[in-house]
């Protein structure tokens, strides 16, 4: 792994202005939850409020997996019925001491670039998951489906741990809005099937599959929940945002979140280390800090109540 001064130098320069634009427009607006509604689908095959067929498609043999078929899953962490609009959730109960650490692993199709050119970056931040591993943490990782297949083997690791759970964070980090962030647009008539084939592609490792999902940058709209209702999903935002993305030190990625978190938290972090390069460093920081509070790093799907 690089030096932390070192991959501060070569990440900050570049991605400054991305920093201050997230600064500047904040969290993304459409957070409020949906009631849930029930949208009337055809026998047989899902279909998006929009028309677009969701076609089945067989998981493989022995996996958990399902291949984003609607209802497929419903015995999983996060499934809800399909033809509902899903549930939005920022936190779980405020009782008790459990919160949840979850870690979005993005890949956009200009991060694959990068990965291919003369001097790939590291969207794997090792620290992270070597960290939980040793202090036996559990976390919840919402996964890129294009990260899974970029990094298959540290996906496998990540099934392996039976205190790690696995969640949706859609096939290439695509925008669900217009204007979220820098993000480029999804069509919405891909939304449904970008989702399911994440969901495909996730459910190959088995482990502690789920049916949570978290939209890039959490921009959402009624719009783009309606796409999701074949699937039977929870979508999950969060209510402790770290900002550890273009960080440039830890100390102010532990402030947000120990300022934050409360009983029943969702914490939002990354484990992609090239663009979020201190989070490693202000992990050990926080589970101190939490630990000082009393409050105790638990699955996402015991945080929210199964």
């Amino acid at each position: 792994m690089l030096v932390k001064n070192s991959r501060v130098l070569l990440t900050a320069a570049t991605l400054a202005l991305a920093a201050i634009v997230a600064l500047i427009v904040g969290p993304a607006p459409h957070r409020t939850p949906e009631r849930a509604a029930v949208l009337k689908l055809p026998a047989g095959a899902g279909t998006t409020a929009g028309g677009t067929a969701v076609t089945p498609t067989p998981g493989p043999s022995g996996q958990p997996g399902n291949g984003g078929r609607p209802g497929a899953d419903s015995a999983l962490p996060g499934a809800t019925p399909p033809g509902t609009l899903p549930p939005v959730v920022d936190h779980g109960p405020r009782t008790g001491r459990k919160v949840a650490l979850t870690f979005d692993a993005d890949m956009t199709d200009t991060m694959r670039r990068q990965l291919r050119g003369p001097h790939p970056p590291s969207y794997a931040n090792l620290a992270i998951v070597e960290l939980l591993e040793r202090e036996r943490v559990p976390a919840t990782f919402f996964l890129t489906g294009k990260w899974v297949e970029d990094y298959p083997e540290l996906t496998r690791r990540l099934a392996a741990n039976p205190r790690f759970e696995l969640a949706n964070h859609t096939y290439g980090h695509a925008a669900f809005t217009p204007r979220c962030y820098h993000l480029t647009s999804l069509p919405r008539r891909e939304m449904t099937r970008d989702v399911a084939r994440t969901f495909e592609v996730i459910g190959r490792y088995g482990g502690r599959q789920t049916r949570y999902f978290r939209f890039p940058g959490l921009c959402h709209d009624r719009a783009a929940l309606a796409e999701l209702a074949p699937l039977g999903v929870t979508v999950v935002d969060g209510d402790v945002v770290s900002g550890d993305p273009f960080a440039t030190a830890w100390q102010p990625i532990v402030r947000a979140v120990l300022s934050q978190v409360r009983p029943g938290s969702v914490i939002i972090l990354h484990v992609t280390e090239a663009n979020a390069a201190m989070t490693d460093e202000a992990l050990p920081r926080i589970l101190a800090g939490l630990a000082e509070r009393g409050l105790e790093p638990a699955p996402l799907s015991e945080v929210l109540g199964r």
